[in-house]
């Protein structure tokens, strides 16, 4: 049996959510204590073992998202969220790279170096993600959602394709976490 959902709806939805929101909250604080291990004091093996905590820390934030249904089970609408992921990606890589000229601007030039590698790996996860769609991916829904509506998050880039009205009021971005209200609808 399935852990997806168990959760929502309950009352523990809420203790659950805060406990995923908290469990990735700490996966970048373990990330960044690494980082302050490595640099600052030189302790590579201090810097490990933080990642791997950090890594459990992800981990249990997935699965207290999980318990609460967060992420689409139901394979259109994984489907959907996996080609929306994808095209943030992509639309990523761009806002990266302006944030790391503007640490640059700033004389942060080392920040902003490592800014535009992150920016590389943005598009990455953008080929990567649509490697998977291409390969995997059922290709009639592809077909079905040429001719639907996009909705965009204008925080992340995050698009939804579809009845965008069908999602309830609370819905928010699978990535970032913002509401709906902070989503446009695309001109085609």
């Amino acid at each position: 049996m399935s852990i997806f959902g168990q959760t929502k709806g309950t009352k523990l939805e809420k203790q659950i959510a805060q406990l995923a929101a908290g469990e990735a909250m700490g996966g970048a604080m373990y990330y960044a204590l690494a980082k302050i291990a490595k640099e600052k004091f030189g302790l590579d093996d201090v810097a490990r073992e933080f990642i791997e905590l950090g890594n459990q820390e992800t981990n249990h934030g997935a699965f207290y998202a999980m318990l609460n249904g967060r992420y689409p089970y139901d394979e259109q609408s994984f489907w959907q969220m996996v080609r929306g992921l994808s095209k943030a990606e992509y639309n990523g890589e761009g806002s990266v790279n302006k944030l790391a000229e503007a640490l640059e601007e700033m004389g942060l030039k080392e920040a902003g170096a490592q800014v535009r590698e992150f920016a590389l790996q943005e598009k990455h996860h953008g080929d990567a993600t649509k490697a998977i769609i291409d390969k995997y991916a059922p290709k009639e829904d592809a077909q079905n959602l040429e001719n639907k509506p996009v909705f965009v998050c204008k925080v992340c880039g995050f698009e939804y394709a579809g009845d965008f009205d069908k999602e309830p009021a609370d819905y928010k971005c699978p990535i970032c976490g913002m509401p709906k209200t902070a989503f446009y609808k695309q001109e085609i």
